[in-house]
């Protein structure tokens, strides 16, 4: 009888209504959940009986029922956060960590560092990304981001850069290492690492030996860091020559002397390249190098690329996911690259609670890169993503929930009306 089919029919509208209410009640209680993706129910039309057969025509549906659940993967709102570790995907995309029951996805950027050191999400479970090798820089190789010894080891200086200017018109001069201050054209210092990261002062002293064309350079330190030395005395640890062309730009350099042999538990014979430029002779112009101009003797800049021992100051993620700490000695090291994993149907995904999701069959396998190519979102720094639920959108499905639900019960109560006016016919 049609009538008490309707009743079946209205209970599936009142289970329809009731399961939009509740993707919507799950939308709005997680509107403040940090990477959160609002859901849409989804329902489809139950047919009972066709009066005329496979021939179609004269058919008879029986309610609706809940088809999919299907999450929405919009771009949330993304605000900024004074926490160096939080960090947001803007685009396609989801973080990778290491949860219980195997590789999960989020895109809850808030991270933090356990005790051990590793970047973790809120519930502990570590962030993957790739690894550095032993120079800092990034590999393809996967793992947990770690922060790794606070410490490092001190860098020796085997190379200082010079930029300078030689006067030409300096008179010719005979260096004499006894007196070095008064028997040079021309000196200037700079500050060196030994092996242990023991700061080393080094003066380098110019003289004039033929006019026009070439200068000695003298590397002296004084006696109180040299093995053997005496306080107050210069010793000299390496020497050489440059040659100059008629412009006034470096033809030459002849290296000379170069054995740096300094105290207090030191190696001996450290080696420090002296580069005053590309020369002519190594296929330079000369211009980019040290000169030897009608100008006052001067340095315009140095560099050496030693450093002391030194303690983690500071770290930061910038917008290409890469953690660089930065230690006290002012060296930067890159410790680890986010990655970024991409998926063929973000919808396929599973979602598993705590703001994560893990693959199924039908989202594909993840495909991992660095934050920003091949199709994947870019990373920004000090930011959250917000949950991408709209509170507007959400408030209007539920009164359209409550009007349908509203108008199902009305089927139920009028075909039970018809229904008893069918019992009352008896009478």
């Amino acid at each position: 009888m049609s009538i008490l089919s309707s009743f079946n029919t209205g209970v599936t509208g009142l289970n329809a209504a009731g399961s939009a209410m509740g993707v919507i009640g799950d939308n709005i209680a997680n509107a403040g959940t940090n990477g959160f993706k609002s859901s849409r129910a989804e329902f489809q039309d139950m047919l009972a009986s066709s009066l005329k057969g496979i021939d179609g025509g004269d058919q008879m549906g029986s309610g609706a029922k809940l088809a999919h659940i299907t999450p929405q993967f919009t771009q949330g709102t993304i605000t900024r956060t004074q926490n160096i570790t939080d960090i947001a995907i803007n685009g396609n995309g989801f973080f990778q960590v290491d949860a219980p029951f195997g590789k999960g996805y989020t895109r809850d950027g808030a991270f933090h560092f356990d005790k051990e050191g590793y970047m973790v999400n809120g519930d502990g479970y570590k962030v993957n990304g790739f690894q550095p090798d032993e120079k800092g820089n990034i590999t393809n190789k996967m793992g947990a981001i770690k922060l790794g010894n606070t410490n490092i080891a001190a860098t020796p200086t085997s190379e200082i850069k010079m930029s300078m200017n030689l006067d030409s018109r300096e008179n010719v001069m005979v260096f004499d290492p006894k007196n070095p201050d008064k028997t040079s054209n021309f000196n200037t210092s700079v500050t060196v690492y030994d092996n242990v990261g023991t700061a080393r002062l080094v003066t380098m002293y110019y003289n004039k030996t033929a006019d026009g064309a070439n200068w000695d350079y003298h590397a002296m330190v004084d006696g109180a860091d040299a093995a053997g030395g005496k306080v107050g005395e210069m010793v000299e640890m390496a020497s050489g020559s440059l040659r100059f062309n008629q412009k006034g730009t470096l033809e030459e350099e002849v290296k000379g002397k170069n054995s740096f042999n300094f105290n207090k538990g030191a190696l001996a014979n450290q080696q420090i390249n002296f580069d005053f430029g590309k020369s002519v002779k190594e296929g330079g112009t000369g211009l980019d190098a040290s000169t030897q101009f009608g100008s006052k003797s001067t340095v315009a800049r140095h560099s050496q690329d030693g450093s002391s021992a030194a303690t983690l100051a500071s770290m930061s993620f910038n917008d290409n996911g890469i953690l660089t700490a930065v230690y006290d000695n002012g060296k930067q090291m890159e410790l680890g690259q986010v990655t970024v994993a991409k998926f063929e149907d973000n919808e396929g995904l599973f979602k598993t609670g705590k703001n994560l999701f893990k693959e199924t069959r039908k989202s594909g396998q993840a495909a991992l890169g660095k934050p920003g190519a091949d199709g994947r979102g870019e990373v920004l720094a000090k930011s959250i993503e917000q949950s991408n639920v709209d509170i507007a959108n959400e408030f209007i499905g539920l009164m359209a929930a409550q009007r349908n639900f509203q108008a199902n019960t009305r089927t139920i109560t009028t075909a039970d009306q018809m229904l008893q006016e069918v019992l009352n016919i008896k009478r």
